[in-house]
């Protein structure tokens, strides 16, 4: 098992614990006074952590310049380069490639 399942494990146990212990009920605002059991209470808090996390911790797509979207080939002090570079492969880079 690698640590991130051993850590999942642990982690879900542990809140299961918690959250099994705290069934009785407390007074919460919510734009007013409600009472309302500790364990909803305890699982939205954590549920609304994970949701933020997992938004907070994925990788950002990259956004490419517009320039490579155009249809007009970029500008390079020693190369230009353009769309098509790929036909002008010689016949050994090709066999390369495959």
């Amino acid at each position: 098992m690698t640590f991130k399942t051993i850590f999942i494990i642990v982690v879900s146990v542990l809140v299961t614990i918690v959250l099994m212990n705290n069934t009785d009920e407390v007074n919460f605002w919510i734009f007013g006074n409600a009472r309302v059991p500790k364990l909803a209470v305890l699982g939205v808090m954590f549920g609304l952590g994970l949701i933020i996390g997992f938004m907070a911790g994925r990788p950002r797509k990259k956004i490419q310049p517009d320039s490579f979207n155009s249809a007009e080939p970029l500008q390079d002090k020693d190369h230009e380069y353009t769309r098509n570079d790929a036909d002008q492969l010689s016949d050994e880079d090709r066999d390369y490639i495959r």
